[in-house]
């Protein structure tokens, strides 16, 4: 199992994320265990994958609102939103939605381009664990954590702005 941030902790993942084929195609779905699933397999798939064992996830795109899981998210162990590279900024909008207006008290993944230097922001946003992109080490990008003490603007962490805690 790779290893991966979750809650400040450098933790082993327990979870399967499947990802489209070469030719955007969905992948076949192992029989059991827990899988995260891209957003059209959830949508095309939803009630074969509620029965199998095992917990289901989906992630998201950032492209992807997260309106289309809202109704389901009391059913899902885990919610992803990918980063297809490190400036697309959408996946914090998906974040702070998901935390703030659909109310997901669950664990919330940043995945894909994933930079250590972003996991302070991230973690503002509501992400809680965080899978690096490749190359990355995740006991060394624990410290990013720590390397800012305050932020200016009002987060999911701190609800109100720097001026108002002052």
């Amino acid at each position: 199992m790779a290893a991966f941030i979750r809650d400040r902790k450098v933790v082993s993942d327990p979870w399967l994320r499947l990802e489209r084929n070469d030719d955007g195609s969905l992948p076949p779905v192992p029989r059991a265990g827990d899988i995260i699933v891209p957003l059209a397999m959830w949508q095309a798939q939803r009630d074969s994958l509620l029965v199998r064992p095992g917990r289901i996830g989906v992630w998201l795109d950032s492209h992807e609102a997260p309106e289309a899981i809202a109704e389901d998210l009391r059913l899902l162990g885990v919610v992803a939103v990918n980063f297809p590279k490190s400036g697309d900024g959408r996946g914090y909008t998906t974040a702070r939605l998901l935390r703030e207006r659909y109310g997901w008290k669950g664990e919330l993944r940043a995945i894909g381009d994933v930079l250590r230097d972003q996991l302070f922001f991230l973690s503002s946003c509501g992400f809680n664990a965080f899978v690096l992109r490749a190359g990355e080490d995740p006991r060394e990008a624990l410290a990013a954590f720590g390397e800012l003490s305050e932020a200016y603007q009002a987060s999911v962490e701190r609800p109100e702005p720097l001026f108002r805690r002052r």
